[in-house]
């Protein structure tokens, strides 16, 4: 065995995602003869689905406020962001061909902005270093001898010895890619707990009218503002049959999904133009003639498409006031009830999984020792912009280095056998 002590370790990494690929990685590099199970045809599904408008791989605003993004689960993602950060995402890509530049935005892109070209230089990297990829393969759990059970692509059940393993299963939104969270009843059963799955980043539903409904499904609001207790959101929102959607939505929607849970509803305020202060809103109302429409009144004083009158119809009633000064008051302040979330398995990502207190600080699970996760199925949440694929890879990386840790610690009969 080489000095490290991890050389040759069977490590069986359960998930095909960006957490499981990067513990790979880490692992192979650290000597370990590597298995990814993957239950879908391909590796890397969600991760795809991800890159379709452009590939958020990482944000380069300042760490301090980077780590911020991580609300209540900060300190615990502190150690892994702090060994595989912003920077190291960075370097990582350009040496897979994939450079990146800084967007308007702060958030960090691939210059091919695709995620395709990226994840196929990463499998073949990883098939350079020996990992063993072995799609249509489904995580049973432990065999009674401690081995790892698995079905194949023709159902068959097999087990295969393993000295570590690392999950990387993935939460509980979008199971045809794979995040199907089958894995809690697996864990929990081994006295393991995991906290409720909720939709994180996320739209809302509201209750809207028939016209809304039919009319407007699909129409973009550009250049919103929304304002919750927790401040002010600027972006862009889309028109669903049953809601609300988009980044501006996204942004404050694990506020508004609490709110929801504990009071039954929530209210979001919509600024159709935050360019304006009110008085410039009243000022430009109050310059057209009074026999216009309203549609017309609103499209020619303040350029309102027919997507945010209708927006204004449905926050205040039919009938808009025609005074210049309440008419204005509520283009800077539609309220929206918000009845629900959409479906969890429609979310970006989720809230919930492994609580921190069932893992130390290596991401071991404490009732299993040699067990380690990471990734999403961990129990913490991130809003878009590049923090979400960020705490994935890096929590891959962080946990991979734990088993390596593990490995050597009970080759020197630190730490008792895995079973």
């Amino acid at each position: 065995m080489p000095a490290h002590g991890a050389g040759g370790a069977r490590v069986i990494v359960v998930g095909g995602g960006p957490a499981g690929l990067a513990a790979a990685e880490e692992l192979a590099t650290a000597g370990c003869r590597v298995r990814v199970l993957e239950q879908r045809p391909t590796v890397g599904r969600k991760f795809m689905m991800a890159g379709r408008g452009g590939l958020n791989l990482t944000h380069s605003e300042p760490m301090t406020r980077f780590m911020t993004r991580y609300g209540m689960a900060q300190p615990y993602l502190a150690a892994a962001l702090g060994a595989f950060g912003p920077d190291d995402m960075r370097r990582w890509a350009a040496g897979l061909g994939q450079p990146c530049y800084v967007g308007s935005s702060g958030r960090v892109f691939p210059t091919a902005m695709k995620a395709s070209p990226l994840l196929r230089a990463w499998v073949a990297r990883l098939e350079r270093m020996d990992v063993r990829i072995m799609t249509r393969h489904r995580w049973l759990g432990w065999d009674a001898e401690g081995r790892v059970r698995v079905s194949g692509p023709d159902g068959a059940e097999d087990s295969l010895p393993a000295d570590a393993l690392v999950l990387a299963t993935g939460g509980a939104s979008w199971a045809r890619l794979g995040a199907d969270g089958a894995w809690r009843d697996i864990v929990s059963a081994r006295g393991v707990d995991v906290a409720a799955f909720r939709p994180a980043n996320c739209g809302f539903r509201v209750s809207w009218s028939e016209m809304m409904r039919t009319r407007f499904e699909g129409c973009p609001l550009h250049a919103i503002a929304l304002h919750t207790r927790a401040g002010t959101v600027r972006g862009e929102a889309v028109i669903t049959r049953d809601g609300i959607e988009g980044g501006a939505v996204y942004a404050c929607s694990a506020l508004l999904r609490d709110e929801i849970a504990a009071h039954g509803q929530a209210v979001l305020h919509v600024d159709l133009r935050p360019e304006m202060d009110i008085a410039q809103v009243t000022q430009r109302l109050a310059r057209v003639r009074g026999r216009e429409s309203m549609s017309n009144l609103l499209r020619k004083a303040l350029r309102l498409p027919p997507v945010a009158v209708a927006l204004l119809r449905e926050g205040s009633g039919v009938d808009l006031p025609r005074d210049p000064a309440a008419l204005a008051r509520l283009v800077k302040d539609v309220p929206l009830v918000l009845t629900g979330t959409d479906d969890i398995d429609r979310a970006i990502s989720v809230a919930g999984g492994v609580r921190w207190d069932e893992v130390d600080d290596r991401l071991m699970l404490r009732r299993l020792p040699g067990v380690f996760v990471a990734g999403e199925m961990v129990d913490w949440e991130a809003p878009t912009g590049g923090y979400l694929l960020q705490a994935c890879i890096a929590t891959g990386h962080w946990a991979a280095r734990g088993v390596v840790q593990w490995l050597q610690d009970t080759r020197k009969g630190l730490y008792p056998s895995a079973s």
